[in-house]
């Protein structure tokens, strides 16, 4: 139903990686459904055992996936004992807004301004743009910079064990240790950076699923006013929210020549974290 497209070169300022259905550009922001009966809809920023900080470019026209940049110079993420980069698939969940003008009840501080963040917990590697279903699972409470930055622990609804996890505690008993180590590497992803561990509401502990699908609906409810009154420099331009004050009735097509396909193998990866 979708695909991507790649342009310029990855690891530089240049790289986006373009959301399509149906040879058309789309936003992968506002253009694809929040959820899907009891599911979401996630979009995949930056593939586990990835390096490389990739995000959904809130300022651009249809909100490409690019590179972070800061200071002029493109972002990496460190490794950390005993981890590899993300060491999880790591995304965002389309139709959503944690609002920088709201409280949010249960961290008691202002959203990011960020799409809701997802973390697909599955034993497949997924690519950059990748767009899936998903069940969630839970939630973990980060605050970054003092402000309310919800991840979703969900699981991709094709995965092997996916009909097993209904909730924490399935986490828990069917990957031992895991939601210990997302924990400790968001705890201490930013220290080589010089800066130190980050705080969580909850006394970091994880949330269970039903508090996790509210945070996703109320998040749901704020990008709906988002499109219809815009924020800042946030593009809101879409071609399937038909009360937004930015939908466009003629979908815009790839412009330039066609870029090979570049994106990761299909590949299962099985790991541990005992």
């Amino acid at each position: 139903m979708y695909s991507t497209k790649q342009i310029g070169s990855k690891y530089s300022s240049g790289f986006k990686t373009y959301l399509t259905k149906e040879g058309k550009i789309i936003s992968p922001f506002h253009d694809v459904p929040c959820f899907d009966g009891d599911y979401v809809n996630c979009i995949n920023e930056i593939p586990r055992f990835e390096h490389g900080k990739f995000e959904i470019n809130k300022n651009e026209i249809f909100n490409p996936i690019m590179q972070d940049v800061k200071k002029g110079k493109i972002r990496f993420i460190d490794n950390i004992f005993p981890f590899f980069g993300y060491p999880f698939n790591y995304g965002a969940i389309p139709q959503t807004w944690e609002d920088p003008t709201s409280l949010d009840d249960g961290c008691k501080t202002h959203g990011d301004n960020d799409p809701v963040d997802v973390i697909d917990i599955g034993t497949r590697r997924k690519s950059i743009g990748e767009v899936y279903k998903a069940k969630i699972l839970g939630a973990l409470a980060l605050i970054d910079d003092n402000e309310a930055d919800w991840k979703i622990i969900a699981i991709d609804v094709e995965d092997p064990v996916s009909g097993e996890l209904n909730n924490i505690q399935d986490v828990e008993k069917h990957f031992p240790h895991l939601l210990k180590y997302v924990f400790r590497w968001f705890r201490d992803y930013k220290i080589p950076t010089g800066k130190p561990q980050n705080s969580f509401a909850f006394d970091g502990k994880y949330q269970e699923a039903e508090l996790a699908k509210d945070v996703v609906k109320k998040a749901h409810e704020s990008w709906k006013r988002l499109v219809k009154e815009g924020h800042q420099d946030i593009c809101i331009e879409n071609g399937t929210v038909k009360e937004s004050g930015a939908y466009s009735t003629t979908p815009k097509k790839i412009a330039g020549e066609e870029m090979p396909d570049s994106e990761l193998p299909d590949e299962i990866y099985h790991f541990s974290f005992v």
